[in-house]
């Protein structure tokens, strides 16, 4: 039934695209996205047109909801649930674009998840949603670790996998790609699978595309032309992945080809409708409801366009 409404989906925005010319159509889209993994879900489309994309610090993102000035944000989708809700914004989720790229590491010889159990273990965010969901699966899979300690970011995981060898961290693409080929001892495990095992789910919500209302309503030619090519540009990751990491180092989102090719597809990176992804956001809420402001996102959160 997904796939039928996946093919729908796509069919209704193809018929948009190809509609006669109208006065919206010379409009151009904006687009605002943290400069890391997020971003990688449009780097196809920016690379052709950077000066319509505007790549900022993932801490920042939170004022683009505020300014209003984007089309379109790429963000983590709690925090803009969470601003939906205490209505500090009123951009709908239109699709999620990534589904989680983190990653259990170290350097320690044998490595496998069950050397969590009474080890310690360093994460990243603390009271973030990726830490969340790191330590629900870790309980869903019975893996207990003695101590929970954490860092500021993926970069700071990444150092300490590199420079301690009886560390096990979380890190993410594509710091974990980085680290691996600064050292070939470093075993990973995705956070993906254990998900898969605890809730049958492929991944979490983690960053969705963002749409202003405002473009919405007055620019739908635009608008469905535009979510037409973000479908189309995530889906190079699977289909065409030279052309996507050609334009991560182009955009210098990445540094060079050789980790954007390897990193890139460990990035999870799949383009689902918002109302599609629905059942898959309201998951990963039931996991901290906190990060989401402390309920599930009301219907209206989702954007009802095509």
């Amino acid at each position: 039934m997904k796939k039928l409404m996946l093919f729908v989906t796509v069919f209704v925005l193809m018929l948009c695209a190809l509609a006669p010319v109208s006065a919206d159509e010379s409009y151009t889209v904006k687009l605002s996205a943290p400069n890391g993994a997020p971003a990688l879900a449009v780097a196809a489309m920016a690379v052709e047109n950077p000066e319509d994309y505007t790549f900022v610090a993932a801490d920042t993102i939170a004022a683009e909801f505020a300014n209003k000035t984007a089309d379109f944000i790429i963000a983590p989708i709690n925090a803009g649930a969470k601003l939906f809700k205490a209505g500090k914004s009123d951009y709908k989720l239109a699709a999620v674009v990534t589904w989680g790229n983190l990653y259990i590491a170290s350097q320690k010889a044998d490595f496998t998840l069950e050397d969590i159990n009474g080890a310690a273990i360093t994460l990243f965010g603390e009271n973030t949603i990726n830490a969340s969901v790191v330590l629900y699966a870790l309980a869903e899979n019975g893996l207990e670790p003695a101590s929970v300690e954490y860092l500021a970011g993926a970069a700071n995981t990444q150092s300490l996998l590199l420079t301690d060898e009886n560390a096990i961290v979380v890190t993410a693409e594509p710091a974990l790609t980085a680290a691996k080929m600064k050292n070939e001892a470093i075993t990973a495990y995705a956070v993906n699978d254990l998900l898969k095992k605890a809730n049958g789910l492929d991944g979490y919500t983690q960053a969705g595309l963002f749409i202003n209302p405002d473009t919405a309503a007055n620019q739908k030619e635009a608008v469905a032309d535009f979510l037409l090519k973000a479908y189309a540009s995530c889906n190079l990751v699977q289909n065409d992945l030279e052309i996507v990491a050609d334009a991560a180092v182009k955009l210098e989102i990445l540094p060079n080809v050789k980790v954007a090719m390897t990193a890139i597809p460990n990035c999870a990176i799949r383009y689902v409708n918002a109302f599609e992804a629905k059942e898959q956001v309201e998951a990963t809420a039931n996991i901290d409801l906190s990060q989401f402001g402390g309920a599930l996102p009301a219907d209206d959160f989702y954007y009802d366009g095509l």
